[in-house]
């Protein structure tokens, strides 16, 4: 088969396209970005062409998707509409592939792409797999039964899934310009679990969760003593963080993690209880967590001189808390200074105040303007960063084009948090401090 990615360089089609290459299918794609992202790597080492314009001919039994990124309006989109070809939603492919194997999806509003690469990562060690993340990091081979996939809610996209298994880290409000309230994020995980073939994991703390009607089917996890899999003697250090694991209030077992914060101990919970379930044995499980290393932007650390670089894809109120709570863990002597970079008008407007007070964490904040390509500016009037600025007690906008100001921050560490690409300031941010 033959297949047409039109914006390739996102985190999630670039997997795709990475996993149809592998799985013998002729692939390649079109981007407007023409700057080097982090994405791009998996497509290289796969010599998947990339397009940036619309003179090259495509084959008429190619298969075209496209990216929710990209307006139907887009002009290559119109161009493969004109020429006939067939359109397929993205999510739909996706769906294909995961009927092919043993799937385990991962799902929820924060956590996914962590859980995902532990399972991934433990299950490699082990038997082999195939796996789907949303860190631009894709791989399948049809020898192997398991098939991970990072199962993402926007626009309901995991509806197209039914996997053998799956896993739900927690509920909260997001993309309420696509869900009405909570009750329809809920409503609609729970149609998702319904979905779900075998076994489903789900961390019983969060209450969201709680409300869903579970089959017989599902194992909790968490904190509280009421889950099925309970969390106990955690501790969290500067090298990472280790807890018990009990099962019917009996000792399971001790486990270590080179992760940093409360949330990143539930993730690894939710994947060693996941991986128990399909039978991978308890040393390996111990010895695969140890050599973990997080995925592409999840809390990516680099030393220039005497400061401290963290890259980290941390874009909803939520993620950011607890991400600084994990930089907190690590560095707890150091002056933490954030810059963020908002991603679409929506979020900032729902969630002006718990930004704000999330951000309020670090010891001082820069915003960038807001960075969204599938929202209209004139659609929000007066949304803009100021908002969240105004309400921090230590917070500026910072000029993308020439962050100086950064300089006076060498020796401590600067978390650049956001799901759009950062890079370009990280780059920039080098050089100044070197």
């Amino acid at each position: 088969m033959k297949y047409y990615c039109i914006g390739i360089k996102g985190t999630g089609m670039s997997t795709l396209a990475q996993i149809l290459s592998d799985l013998g299918n002729d692939v390649s794609g079109y981007d407007d970005a023409k700057d080097y992202k982090f994405t791009q790597k998996g497509l290289e080492e796969r010599n998947i062409s990339i397009y940036y314009d619309g003179e090259h001919d495509i084959d008429k039994d190619t298969i075209v998707t496209y990216s929710v990124a990209f307006s139907e309006n887009h002009p290559e989109i119109q161009r493969m509409k004109k020429l006939g070809l067939k359109i397929k939603k993205y999510n739909e492919i996706v769906g294909d592939i995961v009927d092919m194997f043993e799937t385990i999806g991962v799902s929820g509003t924060h956590g996914k792409t962590t859980t995902s690469s532990l399972i991934r990562h433990i299950l490699e060690d082990s038997v082999g797999c195939n796996y789907f993340i949303g860190a631009g990091d894709g791989y399948a081979d049809k020898k192997n039964k398991y098939f991970v996939l990072e199962s993402d809610e926007f626009n309901r996209h995991f509806l197209a899934y039914h996997p053998a298994y799956s896993i739900i880290t927690n509920i909260e409000r997001e993309h309420l310009e696509i869900y009405k309230d909570i009750d329809d994020i809920r409503t609609t995980f729970e149609k998702f679990a319904s979905q779900t073939k075998k076994k489903i994991v789900a961390c019983g703390d969060n209450k969201e969760i709680r409300k869903i009607h579970f089959n017989d089917n599902v194992i909790f996890y968490g904190f509280n003593d009421n889950n099925d899999v309970v969390i106990r003697n955690e501790k969290l250090g500067e090298n990472g963080s280790s807890f018990d694991l009990y099962i019917n209030n009996e000792l399971f077992d001790s486990f270590e993690v080179p992760l940093y914060g409360e949330h990143m101990v539930l993730n690894t919970a939710a994947a060693i209880t996941m991986c128990r379930e399909l039978g991978i044995p308890i040393n390996s499980i111990k010895n695969s967590l140890k050599t973990f290393h997080n995925a592409e932007r999840r809390f990516q650390i680099e030393e220039v001189g005497t400061t401290t670089i963290i890259d980290d894809y941390a874009h909803h109120p939520t993620e950011i808390k607890v991400t600084l709570e994990g930089v907190r863990q690590k560095y707890p002597d150091r002056k933490i200074v954030v810059v963020f970079k908002p991603n679409t008008y929506s979020r900032t407007k729902d969630f002006t105040e718990e930004f704000a007070s999330a951000l309020n964490i670090a010891d001082k904040v820069f915003l960038t303007e807001i960075d969204c390509n599938r929202e209209k500016q004139e659609d929000y009037p007066g949304v803009s960063s100021i908002l969240i600025t105004e309400k921090i007690k230590d917070a500026e906008i910072l000029d993308e084009k020439n962050p100086i100001v950064l300089k006076n921050y060498s020796g401590d560490v600067i978390c650049f948090m956001s799901c759009a690409s950062v890079s370009h300031l990280i780059d920039k941010v080098r050089e100044i401090i070197k």
